[in-house]
């Protein structure tokens, strides 16, 4: 399960990585940064959620320039791949208790990967709307295609 979830970690920082790059490229302002911004700043909180810690005191939907997202994309991906790494096989059955705007709540850590991982692919899709409506072309996102891509390369 540990080296699935390091895949799709490799993917998620992939694609921040990728999006990020085209934003700056297009000159990316407002909605499309806000919305990278708040994927970072959410893994971000879920990491420290994962580690037993108290959330990062930033918002939730930080304001944002594109030119300064990708060391955040890297440092958060380094953070994340480091506990994920010392996860051990009955860890990702482990229930994580936490706090956010709407109550207490227990979740699975393998529950919370995975919700990490597709809220970026759901924020990356409206992004990529977004630069799409202003004429930018997309580079190709989809996990199948990195995976063929990294054998290729491999």
């Amino acid at each position: 399960m540990k080296s699935h979830f390091i895949r799709l970690l490799n993917y998620d920082h992939f694609a921040n990585t990728q999006m990020v790059q085209l934003m700056v490229e297009q000159g990316a302002t407002g909605k499309p940064a806000e919305l990278m911004a708040h994927l970072l700043a959410a893994q971000q909180i879920w990491l420290k959620r994962l580690q037993s810690l108290p959330a990062p005191l930033a918002p939730l939907w930080p304001d944002a320039n594109a030119n300064e997202l990708m060391p955040v994309v890297n440092a958060n991906y380094k953070a994340l791949l480091a506990y994920f790494e010392n996860l051990q096989p009955a860890d990702f059955d482990r229930v994580i208790a936490y706090k956010n705007s709407v109550g207490y709540f227990e979740t699975i850590v393998s529950d919370i990967i995975t919700h990490l991982i597709n809220h970026g692919t759901h924020h990356r899709a409206q992004i990529g709307t977004l630069l799409k409506l202003q004429g930018a072309t997309l580079p190709p996102l989809d996990y199948v295609l990195y995976l063929r891509n990294l054998n290729e390369t491999a």
